[in-house]
């Protein structure tokens, strides 16, 4: 039985199961905002739009969408000009009165255009849109509460940050140049801004977060983008606060497991059947991250919990970014005098060379050589080397920059992943 049309037209089409589906859920969002609304302004005594309200709306811009199929275009914009001074009234008049709250009148005129996208099949952007305004709706409290807590210093630091990534890492020129052309501008700004970024977010999280969870998500979030990153930032943090060194291996370690399932991502990107024979080195090595991690985190929690009056240090520490983003460009340098002086003989000492930052580059770049250029051995091998090198390398960089009781928990954790390294190694040999 075929489907009764309500619309069609070349570029939009509409049956009457569609209608009373995308009517109920465009009923729905407003019954939902406005649930909301009516639960938050409970102790008020009076309330520009409610339940009953925002939901008339809702189906309001649904009805209007329709209208604008069915007899004029310029429907649905008549509709939400009404809508608009409907709002605009309603606000000056509560102006009047000394209230100038208008969260409300806009979310109004949001779910007018939310029952209009409804109706046009957008559900499910409408849907995720009503889900980030509940969102916002519900948490006024608590920004107001957070926005209490921020001190000069950390908004200084906020502000800094937006210009470094807003303002002038967009404009840094996207070109390599100088020796082997390796060095490009925006790079290495993404690598200042992830830096900075990291230990600017690890920050916030402790704050309001606790030491305890704020440093395990920021390790975790931070292992999605670098390992390297977290072991520098943190190591550096632990001389500022030695008390909390526990609570930061946790983070490096947890940060070292997430890099592992990065290179399997990139590897299964890349190149698919190399990773048939890295499924069990890499494996072992992230079942020792791992179970470093866990071992560590259980250990921390049997002891007495750090308060949250301990010093978290700089909110933002530009000049430590800025040195690791040289430090970066020097490597980058290296590895490209090893690869031009040995050709593909040297694949192995660049793959240990460029883990000093991260290996996701030498991950990227051997799996896209793998059963080309080089042998699925080779490359393999490299990834494994690149790993292990990385693994030496955050050691080197815990004991230069971190604290007594964190070089011991490093040298212990890192040590039991070097070990997991060499046996997947020679596994992957035998």
């Amino acid at each position: 039985m075929e489907e009764i049309l309500i619309i069609q037209t070349e570029n939009f089409k509409l049956t009457q199961s569609e209608f009373l589906i995308r009517m109920l859920i465009s009923l729905g969002i407003g019954l939902v905002i406005g649930l909301e609304r009516e639960f938050s302004s409970s102790n008020h005594k009076e309330i520009f739009a409610g339940l009953r309200t925002l939901s008339i709306v809702a189906v309001l811009g649904f009805t209007f969408a329709l209208l604008n199929f069915l007899i004029h275009p310029w429907i649905f914009i008549i509709g939400l000009i009404s809508v608009v001074v409907i709002v605009s009234i309603s606000y000056w008049i509560s102006g009047s009165k000394g209230e100038i709250g208008s969260t409300t009148e806009f979310a109004t005129i949001l779910i007018y255009l939310l029952g209009g996208l409804t109706l046009l099949g957008y559900i499910e952007f409408s849907l995720a849109l009503t889900v980030i305004l509940v969102v916002l709706l519900s948490l006024k409290m608590k920004f107001k509460n957070i926005i209490g807590q921020i001190n000069k210093q950390e908004l200084s630091a906020f502000i800094r940050f937006v210009v470094i990534a807003l303002l002038i890492l967009p404009f840094l020129p996207n070109q390599n140049f100088g020796p082997y052309n390796v060095i490009n501008p925006r790079e290495v700004g993404w690598i200042i801004v992830l830096t900075s970024g990291i230990g600017f977010i690890g920050y916030i999280l402790m704050k309001f977060l606790g030491t305890n969870r704020g440093i395990l998500l920021t390790g975790i979030f931070g292992g999605l983008v670098s390992s390297t990153i977290v072991t520098w930032t943190f190591s550096k943090k632990s001389k500022e606060t030695p008390a909390l060194s526990a609570n930061y291996a946790i983070a490096i370690f947890a940060a070292a497991s997430i890099m592992v399932l990065r290179v399997v991502v990139w590897v299964y990107i890349f190149n698919r059947e190399m990773l048939e024979n890295l499924k069990l080195p890499l494996f072992i090595i992230f079942c020792a991250a791992l179970g470093t991690t866990l071992f560590f985190y259980n250990k921390q929690k049997g002891q007495k919990k750090i308060k949250d009056v301990l010093p978290l240090g700089e909110p933002l520490n530009i000049k430590d970014a800025v040195f690791f983003g040289l430090l970066y460009t020097g490597i980058l340098i290296l590895v490209s005098y090893a690869s031009n002086e040995y050709g593909a003989k040297g694949i192995y000492i660049s793959s240990a060379i460029s883990a000093l930052t991260d290996i996701d580059a030498i991950a990227i770049s051997v799996s896209k050589l793998g059963g080309t250029t080089l042998n699925f051995l080779t490359a393999q091998n490299a990834i494994l080397l690149a790993t292990l090198s990385n693994t030496v390398v955050k050691i080197g960089i815990t004991f230069y920059s971190g604290s007594k009781l964190i070089k011991k928990y490093v040298l212990v954790g890192y040590g039991i992943i070097f070990i997991a390294g060499i046996v997947g190694f020679l596994l992957l040999n035998t």
